[in-house]
């Protein structure tokens, strides 16, 4: 019976997240988060960096917010900070660097809220856009809000994943969801699980 309810649980997280991924909810804010995903070995940016900054580079340019966080710390094998990568792409688009902030210490998502908060408590900031893949922007919702800050989420296309790779980042966001939910109940310290 336990099972049979925790896969009804999973399957319809899991549709939740598909349907709210291909919602965009992009309007004015005080400004824009783009959350980290990841640098590749070399320590360039991965093709959903690259996906997720541009779409904040679009958003700045039609006058959404005047200012971007990029977010995401530098992870263990790499020389800089997703962050700094994603300040790199958005110079490249015609963003310039006065309008770029930097959260470079956050290694999760539940970071990436906190650590934004604190940048936009001091500068009297109080809206986010948040961009990231549609997979994920269900739980960026949640752990936006979570921390007080009002969010507005926009999706960028996952039309570079094959199939059974979005289903992966699914299955991987209802175990995130999940884990977040237990952590919130027994109300636990841990901002950070590496594997999700």
């Amino acid at each position: 019976m336990l099972l049979a309810a925790w896969l009804v649980v999973s399957l319809g997280l899991a549709i939740a997240v598909h349907s709210y991924g291909y919602q965009d909810h992009a309007t004015n804010a005080d400004v824009i988060v783009v959350l980290g995903a990841g640098l590749n070995r070399n320590s360039r940016p991965t093709t959903a960096q690259r996906f997720r900054t541009r779409r904040a580079a679009e958003l700045w340019h039609a006058g959404y917010a005047p200012y971007i966080i990029c977010t995401g710390g530098k992870p263990y094998y790499a020389t800089r900070s997703e962050a700094d990568a994603c300040k790199e792409i958005l110079m490249a688009e015609g963003v310039p660097e006065h309008n770029i902030l930097l959260e470079d210490q956050s290694r999760s998502t539940k970071e990436n809220a906190l650590y934004t908060r604190d940048i936009m408590e001091m500068n009297g900031w109080r809206t986010a856009l948040v961009v990231s893949d549609r997979y994920h922007l269900l739980r960026a919702n949640w752990l936006f809000n979570g921390v007080g800050i009002v969010v507005y989420t926009t999706p960028t296309t996952v039309a570079y994943l094959r199939p059974q790779q979005y289903a992966y980042y699914v299955a991987r966001e209802v175990a995130a969801l999940q884990w977040q939910a237990f952590n919130d109940f027994f109300n636990l310290p841990f901002t950070y699980v590496p594997i999700l």
